[in-house]
């Protein structure tokens, strides 16, 4: 089991994002800026919250505290998001194999608009196990990003309290590979990289981390991090099943709304959402089985589906039925 410490895992959930736990140990094809690992967060948070592939320049500056966000940056920003990689190959492995992670991304006059690639929709999008979250609060907060890599991969290895990782694979994972001085000279590697991260990760988050060197001789080939999580959260509280409860009965009320939409494919897309609903709310019925994260998890998901099923039928209403003129059958 992880080792607990005294911080409490405190996780404001309508501003945290989910990824896979396969996409967070994932390593990208080239480095990004902090600017840029906010960006790509933030386009997951507007999805993910929003169910929107788009977000204005101005919220983006609010979530992460930016003075200014000017259109240069955007110049620089974009184009490398949109040439933006990711390999599910373990770090070890010289396996070379990339899948996209946008297949368009644009600025134009303060407005974000993206599309995501079929190869990452499965990573951000109807995840139900196997995943982790992380609150965007705390990670705004990050000065580096390797702060946010260092800390996607280690939550992404929930339930283990240490993970030995090769200098080659700790250079890959945080794109400095191709760094010689950090090749060369590891206690550079440490004071620019590692330990910068692990600074602000201590500081600003639940978890403690810290590390072991592996030598051979004199030589470091390897960092053992180690970290303990905070501490653990308790059940599901009478509030929160209430507040589960009052959502998926509220998509019961109206399903067959829902599910008689006149387009074919929101009504299919409505079906399922329906039917994750009910499954939902079985864990609103005695005993009560799930923890305080887990019924959070549940309460953002049932959100979520109300707004999608809401936002559909919307939608649904403004499409006008062809004209019937019944005179003409006469």
């Amino acid at each position: 089991m992880a080792r607990k410490n005294d911080k409490k895992q405190i996780i404001n959930y309508e501003n945290s994002i989910k990824k896979s736990n396969e996409l967070s140990m994932a390593k990208l094809n080239h480095g990004l800026s902090l600017n840029q690992m906010q960006l790509l967060a933030y386009a997951i948070y507007s999805t993910q919250q929003e169910g929107k592939t788009e977000f204005h320049k101005a919220d983006f500056e609010k979530k992460f505290e930016i003075e200014k966000f000017q259109t240069n940056h955007a110049k620089e920003d974009v184009p490398k998001l949109s040439r933006l990689q990711f390999s599910l190959i373990d770090l070890e492995n010289d396996v070379v194999d990339y899948l996209n992670v946008f297949q368009r991304i644009k600025y134009e006059k303060g407005l974000f608009t993206f599309k995501w690639s079929e190869d990452i929709v499965p990573h951000i999008l109807d995840l139900k196990e196997k995943y982790n979250l992380t609150d965007l609060d705390a990670k705004a907060k990050f000065k580096s990003s390797f702060s946010w890599t260092l800390y996607d991969y280690i939550k992404a290895h929930y339930g283990y309290w240490h993970k030995p990782l090769s200098k080659e694979a700790l250079m890959k994972l945080f794109n400095v590979e191709s760094v010689k001085s950090y090749q060369t000279n590891t206690s550079l590697l440490k004071k620019k990289v590692i330990d910068v991260a692990i600074e602000e990760i201590n500081k600003y988050t639940e978890l403690e981390v810290w590390y072991v060197e592996e030598k051979e001789g004199r030589a470091i080939v390897g960092f053992d991090f180690h970290w303990s999580a905070g501490e653990k959260i308790a059940g599901a509280t009478k509030k929160q099943i209430k507040e589960l409860k009052a959502i998926t009965d509220a998509i019961r009320e109206d399903m067959f709304k829902y599910i008689n939409l006149k387009n074919d494919e929101n009504r299919e897309k409505a079906i399922e959402l329906v039917k994750k609903s009910e499954e939902m709310s079985l864990n609103t019925l005695e005993p009560i089985c799930i923890t305080k994260e887990r019924a959070e998890m549940l309460i953002l998901d049932a959100n979520w589906c109300l707004k999608e099923l809401e936002h559909m039928l919307e939608v649904d209403s403004k499409t006008r039925m062809p004209f019937y003129n019944w005179l003409e059958d006469k």
